[in-house]
């Protein structure tokens, strides 16, 4: 199938909908949160699901908080209320991470991390990572398309609204309205906006080489806007038509690295991101069903530095039109089958020096089947993806085409309890950012696209004591041991006087992960308990003849792990959180002087819910980084020490 067919056969898809007729009027109220859960516990690949009751009982106070509470995430955090968090899943790195937001892919094509402190925790139903193939196969092309996918649901039928606010240490304040309404039996409404400032210039100690440093940050302070607005249609009980309007703006200051005794920084970011989409799911009856969702993108981004001798100002913007179409069928009982075919047009504006103002074209054809006999389910899926370059001036980067398979396999043991083997494989690919290919004196247009190879044996067990004690009701034990290889490499190498792309690397990683969760009460005590340890080590082969062949990968420690125990009691609920870093190495070569200590993050949230009425207000303190160590997760950006936060939430 030629380029041109496949961008026919989109178009057809995604007209569709709008040709079916509309059916009797109705509601279609089924919840889907215990379905995911149990979901989770039967998939053949990883998958993680984080509910609206887990992320309150957790005391999350973002994305990232909820994020590193999963197996095999490592989250890079520069430091601050207002700095970059980006995700990677088993040394990936951000770029092989996809993020949904409301089942439609959220993208950067500029550098392909996704900073996910943008995506407010407030109105968040479900937080789902899946690692590799996984058993839902109604879905876009994109998710097919990544080594790992973080789904971001906020959309859900309820009319239960909130208005909330926080107070906390650096001048932090965030007052937050959530409104959900029912117009009619078929039109359901969600307001969301929230707004946060603070100066973020926290004391920290920290040790340069033989130097003690006691100093402040400065330069950390961050003004944030957010406004959602979400609009739910059912005209008949099969569709449901749901669009979204979202609005970001933030103006934030970059504290910048500690090198030395140098404190000081001057650089800050200003960024503006506005974008619509819709998504039409047609269940047309018990074998067929249809989803096509469309979505238009504008980011706007400013750097600027007056610290030099040149005052820099540079601007960005990067546009986005995006539409996918879904079929999926059931020929008959246990076997089902899918098509998606995504469309996407990036384009990238800077008025940076030799910008050539590069635009791509993304064709993503995505066929999917799963059949299930008795205790076995198998998922299969080949994606086929064409990438199309140009520019306005000078010669664009290669195109690209390439195949990727994937398969997974789940089988129920015949024994009492919940107890599954899983195997998964999947091949898949990166492509070069703009940034890889364009940016000055540093990209290279020559790059190939990152190939990447991903297996996956694991086992889930878990099981519900109706017949012993209360003070445990329910266990759940999951354990994965994987290899990945990564060809073709895209890294960074020092040449002369600048850094040029060049495809070089290979990579290794040989993991585990293991996760445990259980509840239980006793009396008047509500308890529950997770945890997660990952072991993972991700090593350079690209050339035995370099020093860095064989080392750990940058940022990637061996050993980390997490930890929440919530008891909640008519008294005070309280919640522990921990996360734990083992040691790891800050660039490519491991040396005494590049090595990172260990660090570990504990935090308590104490919250109690007062009823008034028919609704509730909700009183929380949180104390985050007990320790008051100024860790780092990123070389020489050292984290707060001891902080506090308090909140005020009166749902209605």
């Amino acid at each position: 199938m030629t380029s041109t067919h496949v961008v026919w056969l989109a178009v057809v898809m995604s007209l569709y909908p709008c040709m079916l007729k509309a059916q009797d009027v109705g509601i279609d109220t089924v919840s889907v949160n215990a379905r995911r859960l149990s979901e989770a516990e039967r998939a053949s690949a990883p998958m993680t699901v984080l509910g609206r009751e887990e992320l309150e009982r957790m005391g999350a106070s973002d994305v990232s908080d909820a994020v590193r509470h999963m197996s095999g995430v490592q989250v890079k955090d520069y430091g601050g209320i207002g700095g970059l968090k980006t995700i990677s899943v088993r040394s990936l790195g951000a770029q092989h991470t996809a993020v949904m937001y409301d089942g439609v892919a959220v993208s950067d094509c500029q550098t392909g991390q996704v900073d996910i402190s943008r995506y407010a925790i407030d109105n968040v139903e479900n937080l789902a990572l899946s690692i590799g193939q996984t058993d839902d196969i109604f879905h876009s092309a994109k998710q097919t398309a990544s080594a790992a996918v973080l789904d971001i649901s906020t959309q859900t039928l309820s009319e239960e609204s909130m208005l909330r606010v926080r107070t906390g240490s650096y001048g932090m304040v965030g007052p937050t309205l959530l409104y959900r309404k029912f117009i009619d039996n078929t039109l359901h409404v969600s307001a969301y906006a929230d707004y946060l400032r603070a100066d973020g210039n926290y004391r920290f100690h920290m040790k340069n080489g033989k130097k003690n440093i006691n100093e402040k940050r400065n330069n950390s302070g961050v003004s944030t806007y957010r406004g959602e607005l979400s609009v739910t249609w059912m005209p008949s009980h099969t569709q449901t038509l749901k669009a979204k309007a979202y609005l970001f703006d933030s103006d934030r200051g970059l504290p910048g690295s500690v090198v030395y005794d140098n404190t000081y920084a001057a650089e800050r970011s200003h960024d503006r991101n506005y974008f619509g989409q819709f998504n039409y799911e047609n269940r047309m009856s018990d074998r067929w069903k249809l989803s096509a969702s469309a979505k238009y993108n504008w980011t706007w981004s400013q750097y600027t530095d007056k610290d030099i001798a040149r005052e820099v100002d540079d601007r960005f913007r990067q546009t986005e039109v995006y539409t996918s179409a879904v079929v999926w069928h059931q020929p008959t009982k246990g076997l089902e089958m899918s098509v998606a075919q995504d469309i996407a047009y990036n384009y990238l504006h800077a008025n940076t020096p030799q910008c050539i103002f590069p635009s791509r074209y993304s064709l993503l054809t995505a066929l999917a089947s799963r059949y299930s006999i008795g205790n076995v389910t198998a998922t299969a899926s080949l994606l086929n993806t064409v990438i199309i370059e140009d520019s306005k001036k000078d010669t664009p980067a290669d195109d690209h085409h390439h195949l990727s398979p994937a398969i997974s396999v789940s089988w129920r043991l015949p024994v009492q309890t919940n107890w599954r083997l899983r195997a998964s494989y999947k091949d898949i690919f990166r492509n070069p950012t703009f940034n890889d290919l364009y940016y000055i004196m540093l990209g290279s247009r020559s790059l190939r696209a990152e190939k990447t190879r991903q297996w996956n044996l694991g086992t889930v067990w878990s099981h519900s004591f109706y017949n012993r004690p209360a003070w445990l009701q329910y266990v759940s034990i999951t354990a994965d041991a994987y290899y990945g290889r990564v060809d073709d490499k895209i890294v960074a190498i020092p040449k002369m006087f600048f850094w040029t792309m060049f495809n070089i690397g290979k990579v290794e990683t040989k993991g585990i992960d293991v996760s445990v969760a259980a509840n239980g009460k006793y009396r008047k005590i509500q308890w529950y308990a997770s945890a997660t340890y990952n072991y993972m080590d991700a090593r350079d082969i690209t050339d035995r003849n370099t020093a860095a062949w064989h080392d750990q990968l940058p940022y990637t420690p061996l050993h980390s792990g997490s930890a929440t125990i919530t008891v909640e009691n008519p008294l005070v609920n309280l919640t522990y959180n921990l996360v734990w870093t083992g040691p790891r190495y800050s660039m490519q070569i491991n040396l005494p002087s590049t090595r990172m200590e260990a660090y570990s993050d504990h935090s308590v949230s104490i919250y109690r819910i007062f009823p008034i009425a028919k609704n509730q207000l909700r009183l929380q303190a949180d104390i985050r980084n007990i320790g008051g160590k100024n860790y780092e997760v990123v070389r020489f950006y050292p984290m707060p020490g001891r902080n506090y936060q308090f909140s005020l939430q009166y749902s209605f």
